[in-house]
């Protein structure tokens, strides 16, 4: 039976640089922990998990222009410096791992391992496009990622891996499980985290509703529309301190689904997705392995893509 792995790949290397230390160097003493410990993990996940096919989503705008116009705060407090009207934030990425992205890249490029973004789109944007795509063919989905936003993704054919507490204590999050841990069904999660508020997204959120109200809510009335709905026809079915607050954001609340919600209709042409059962270009692997003196990761990639295609 077919698997796609989706891997939200900024999320991967960001761990990675934190959770390996700097110390790890090439030859010529220039950091590569990140690229190492992405490697590692990628080789990890496809031998514990064994999909058929892999895709490394990129984020090509981190933040993008459509959600900032609806929602200014929208990871604001993550931008390094604004570029100027009609032009990207930068983003604020550490010094020591901007340049080993294009070397994990060429890692994947090498082991032939597909990658791709799309212009204007964040990889989340990306993930729940081919997410919806897959698994509307009836194809099993696996998404990988430490941001809590895609655990929404979670179906009967895709069940997120979540990897915020490290690979070694991932949380497989399928309908089930959301609803055992938030206490909400599968495919609402986006509208529970649109009442609560994210901070790390730059979130409000709906002042005076807290996690446990909003699960609650949610379980009720499902969608922010619903919710939304339900307090303007002043349903009974909502106490009244909850409707209050709700019809106060309004503004907020009408606006959020496009910021929150992943986009599932991103032009994403059809892929060679495929793991093959050796690198595609085994001498560039294994230069960059000498190079950059991670012989031995690559060396580990290059033994699970054999385990998986054999």
């Amino acid at each position: 039976m077919s698997r796609v792995m989706l891997l939200d790949s900024a999320s991967l290397y960001f761990r990675a640089f934190y959770g390996v230390p700097d110390t790890v160097t090439a030859p010529d003493g220039m950091p590569v922990n990140a690229v190492r410990g992405f490697s590692d993990m990628v080789a990890t996940l496809i031998t514990r998990y064994r999909p058929t096919d892999f895709v490394a989503c990129l984020d090509y705008d981190w933040r993008p222009a459509f959600r900032v116009a609806l929602l200014p705060s929208y990871k604001a407090h993550r931008v390094e410096y604004t570029t100027g009207a009609g032009t990207p934030d930068v983003e604020q990425v550490p010094d020591l791992l901007e340049p080993q992205v294009p070397i994990l890249l060429a890692v994947l490029k090498a082991a032939g391992l597909c990658a791709v973004g799309a212009e204007g789109f964040e990889a989340d944007d990306v993930i729940a496009t081919l997410a919806h795509r897959y698994g509307g063919r009836g194809i099993e989905v696996d998404v990988v990622s430490g941001d809590r936003d895609l655990i929404d993704l979670a179906t009967d054919k895709v069940r997120v891996l979540y990897t915020g507490k490290g690979l070694s204590n991932m949380v497989i999050f399928t309908p089930e499980e959301v609803q055992a841990q938030y206490g909400i069904p599968a495919g609402h999660y986006a509208d529970f985290a649109m009442l609560r508020g994210d901070p790390s997204d730059g979130l409000p959120g709906v002042a005076g509703i807290g996690a446990k109200t909003a699960a609650a809510v949610v379980a009720k009335f499902g969608t922010i529309e619903n919710i939304v709905a339900a307090a303007q026809s002043g349903d009974p079915k909502m106490g009244g301190p909850v409707r209050s607050k709700i019809m106060a954001s309004l503004d907020y609340l009408a606006v959020a689904p496009a910021v929150v919600r992943g986009r599932t209709d991103v032009p994403v042409d059809e892929l060679q997705t495929a793991i093959p059962a050796k690198p595609a270009d085994p001498e560039m692997l294994a230069a960059l392995g000498e190079r950059f003196g991670i012989a031995n990761s690559m060396e580990r990639l290059t033994t699970a893509l054999a385990q998986v295609a054999g």
